[in-house]
């Protein structure tokens, strides 16, 4: 059975079907900017919080650098006021001798290889190089030359020689030392 529609049945049918299709596309649009707006609002906070945490951790960091910078200028100013305390052959040596006596070693000669200008670490420095020859038992020894390279702050113990004899009942091990001192020649 065919049902014949007539012209104004069938234009109410279009009308129909064209209001249908537009409100089904009116609602999915009303949708989707719903979904974009939502979007946009999530996209905007996760930005403000990105932006947030990243000034956060560049001022931490900026602290961090700042109290290293701090700390390392305070040590340079004290290397700086240690090297700016002259010390001269006849104050080495007797610190030498102070260090021979508390480690129960005889020192038995100190040269002055002369002063020579250098720089240490980029500062105008005076360089005094010493040669210095001890006796006595090899703890001793090894003793002496601990507490010399810890003594010269702004020195160090560059070369150290021991020799140890192979009858050690007639005679005493014996050490070389090669040690250099630093002094700041000022600003």
């Amino acid at each position: 059975m065919r049902m014949k529609l007539g012209k104004t049945s069938l234009l109410l049918l279009a009308v129909g079907i064209v209001i249908i299709t537009f409100t089904s596309l009116g609602v999915t649009r009303a949708q989707q900017l719903q979904e974009q707006d939502k979007v946009n609002e999530e996209l905007s906070l996760v930005t403000w919080r990105l932006n947030t945490l990243q000034v956060a951790q560049l001022r931490s960091q900026y602290e961090d650098l700042e109290n290293q910078l701090s700390q390392t200028t305070l040590r340079f100013e004290a290397v700086r006021a240690a090297l700016a305390r002259p010390i001269g052959s006849i104050d080495a040596s007797d610190t030498l001798f102070s260090i021979a006596n508390s480690c129960g070693v005889e020192l038995n000669e100190i040269i002055s290889l002369g002063q020579l200008s250098s720089e240490l670490e980029g500062i105008p420095c005076s360089v005094l190089a010493l040669s210095v020859s001890v006796e006595g038992g090899v703890p001793n020894l090894i003793s002496f030359v601990d507490m010399v390279n810890g003594n010269f702050v702004t020195g160090t113990v560059e070369s150290v020689q021991i020799h140890i004899p192979d009858n050690t009942a007639e005679q005493r091990s014996t050490a070389r030392i090669k040690l250099i001192i630093y002094t700041c020649q000022g600003e």
